[in-house]
């Protein structure tokens, strides 16, 4: 991967107040409180074409599409969810007619989706974007980057749940 990003003072300046951060907030695990969330309950995207999206997300990557049904805020709009294990949902909405452009990475936005998977799962993943030709960057050993049909940036890591790169996140 590139080196990106900033150099130099700046860059110190941000480590500082980054460890900062880090020293108000970040506690030990047996010190934490519970968080009072439960889960993920869904994860809500904007695409341009139905069938493609289901395509891709059942088809090629395997998350089994597992409801769809008219959009309540948005006549004609269909709101369809694909299952990402344990109980977690990816949804997407489309909103026919009306006119969003590309997608972006804004302040706010989406930068990726990074869904975990067993490693033969992961495997067979990669493989399917082999043979449809789905470019993808595979970064330490564990995790395929690469863009869903409508730009948005996803991950899929080989890593458990509350591991990243052989490091527990919790």
């Amino acid at each position: 991967m590139t080196d990106h990003g900033l150099q130099g003072t700046q860059r110190a300046e941000l480590t500082e107040r980054r460890e900062a951060i880090s020293a108000q907030y970040l506690k030990a695990s047996n010190a934490r409180l519970a968080s009072s969330a439960r889960g993920l309950h869904h994860v809500a995207l904007i695409c341009s074409d139905v069938e493609t999206t289901v395509g891709f997300y059942d088809g090629l990557l395997g998350f089994p599409l597992i409801e769809m049904f008219e959009n309540r805020d948005y006549r004609g709009s269909t709101h369809f969810f694909f299952d990402i294990g344990i109980g977690n949902n990816l949804a997407f909405f489309d909103l026919p007619g009306v006119d969003l452009g590309p997608y972006a990475e804004v302040l706010g936005g989406l930068h990726h989706i990074a869904i975990s998977m067993e490693p033969a799962q992961w495997e067979a993943a990669r493989d399917r974007l082999d043979k449809a030709g789905v470019s993808y960057d595979h970064v330490s050993g564990s995790s395929l980057y690469f863009l869903g049909p409508d730009g948005e940036r996803l991950e899929l890591i080989s890593d458990p749940l509350g591991w990243m790169y052989g490091n527990s996140v919790g």
